[in-house]
């Protein structure tokens, strides 16, 4: 187990290191060869390693004789920044590209329709940036408890950018990863509460 810690440990330290670099090397590169990024495989990686955020917390409650499963619960702080890191790479490619017009957009209707489904991609990049920019230990000091109802935002995350991608690209699999959370969530609260429960008797 202290190998498996250890190994975790460095995982962690490694996904938060990528995503510096991607964060440092990304934007300017979109902004200045975009035909070079292979986008669609970058944004599998986000939404998969989002799911990954998702899916692992209400595993380890429903699953606490497995000893193993816990532990992974620490890297959700590297797997989301990761996955965070991304799609605000993305984001300020635009703004090098064109920080006027992004702006401008960004107060207009249009830019949060919802009948086009733009108003769930923005909103899921809103929430990318808050949780990326509050993903550290300063903020968790300055904000206190509030910092746990920022971190809440993954679930906004996670299904306006789930809701934005299948609905605008038809995408089974993001739909699979929405449905599989919303049931192991929904099974680890109605645990965590019988659990509960029982303590109280």
């Amino acid at each position: 187990m202290k190998l498996y810690l250890t190994l975790i440990k460095h995982t962690q330290l490694s996904l938060l290191t990528i995503s510096i670099a991607l964060l440092a090397i990304l934007p300017s590169w979109q902004a200045l060869a975009p035909d070079q990024i292979p986008t669609s495989p970058l944004y599998f990686l986000a939404h998969t390693s989002l799911f990954f955020v998702m899916v692992i917390r209400p595993l380890a409650d429903l699953l606490p004789q497995y000893q193993f499963v816990r532990p992974l619960v620490i890297l959700r702080k590297g797997v989301g920044v990761f996955s965070a890191a991304i799609i605000v790479s993305f984001i300020l490619s635009k703004i090098i590209m064109d920080a006027g017009g992004y702006f401008e957009n960004f107060f207009s209707l249009d830019y949060w329709s919802v009948t086009s489904l733009a108003f769930f991609a923005h909103s899921a990049d809103i929430t990318a940036v808050l949780l990326l920019v509050t993903s550290n230990n300063l903020s968790k000091k300055i904000l206190g408890l509030n910092w746990k109802r920022i971190q809440k935002l993954s679930y906004v995350y996670f299904y306006a950018s789930g809701i934005y991608v299948f609905g605008s690209f038809g995408d089974t699999l993001v739909l699979s990863y929405m449905v599989i959370v919303t049931v192991l969530t929904g099974l680890a609260y109605l645990s965590n509460k019988q659990r509960t429960a029982l303590k109280t008797t």
